[in-house]
């Protein structure tokens, strides 16, 4: 009896820390589509430089959840609280992915994102609660919170749906040039995802298929733009798009 009283503690207490890891990525999901819906908005904002200024302060929030996830994982296998976490990671990766992307219209690199999850003792303060049996190590040491590969890989592919709205928008507003910017970078992600096929993880090929139509779109908008750019009205542009969009859908759903 004693012996399963111990088990049942144990099972307990790792239950309670998934159900906690479960909120906070729940946490960190909206606060990071919260950010997303910010950066859609530097398509019509005059002044851009104060959307990235308040967006960077947004993510800064968000890291500040994810410190919290390190701290619980301390001293455990991150590998069986995976499953609690990635879909706040995934949302995250996409979140700076963006941000990137507009600030210098490339790809943020892993490394980068997990350079940016090392939080010093300076960086957590008095955030410290975990307990743990080398507390006073951590106290002078660093918390730190790696994005696997696939969370990049998922995080990577939900960003292509986020620039299709992003060029569809800028056209609306007249911005002709982002489309075929947008156009090219889409590409050169889809020519990565082809790479990786049916080899990699299940969810990544169900992903490819998005990104497929996120890539189709943006060039049927860059293909009405380079032949009917110069008939069509700007403001008229994105109802031509949206037109277009919805076709491709239903030719999609027929197929």
């Amino acid at each position: 009896m004693l012996a399963f009283k111990s088990f049942q503690q144990e099972l307990d207490a790792r239950h309670d820390k998934y159900e906690r890891l479960v909120k906070l990525s729940r946490d960190i999901t909206v606060e990071s589509k919260r950010t997303i819906f910010l950066l859609h908005r530097i398509t019509s904002a005059p002044d851009m430089e104060e959307i990235l200024t308040e967006s960077e302060i947004k993510l800064d929030g968000v890291r500040q959840k994810i410190l919290q996830v390190a701290q619980e994982l301390s001293g455990e296998d991150m590998h069986q609280f995976h499953r609690a976490i990635t879909t706040g990671l995934q949302e995250y990766v996409e979140a700076v992915s963006f941000q990137h992307f507009i600030k210098t219209r490339s790809l943020i690199s892993m490394d980068e994102i997990n350079k940016q999850l090392v939080f010093t003792t300076e960086d957590n303060g008095t955030e410290n609660k975990t307990p743990s049996s080398d507390a006073h190590d951590k106290e002078f040491g660093t918390w730190r919170l790696k994005i696997t590969p696939v969370d990049y890989l998922l995080g990577v592919a939900d960003l292509t749906g986020e620039l299709m709205r992003m060029c569809i928008n800028s056209v609306g507003n007249g911005d002709i040039d982002t489309p075929f910017e947008v156009s090219q970078f889409l590409r050169q992600v889809y020519d990565g995802f082809s790479f990786i096929g049916n080899t990699g993880p299940y969810e990544v090929s169900k992903k490819l298929y998005t990104l497929k139509q996120s890539l189709a779109k943006v060039e049927n908008a860059c293909y009405a733009l380079k032949v009917r750019g110069s008939e069509i009205p700007k403001h008229m542009l994105a109802d031509v798009f949206s037109v277009k969009t919805e076709m491709i859908d239903q030719e999609e759903g027929i197929s």
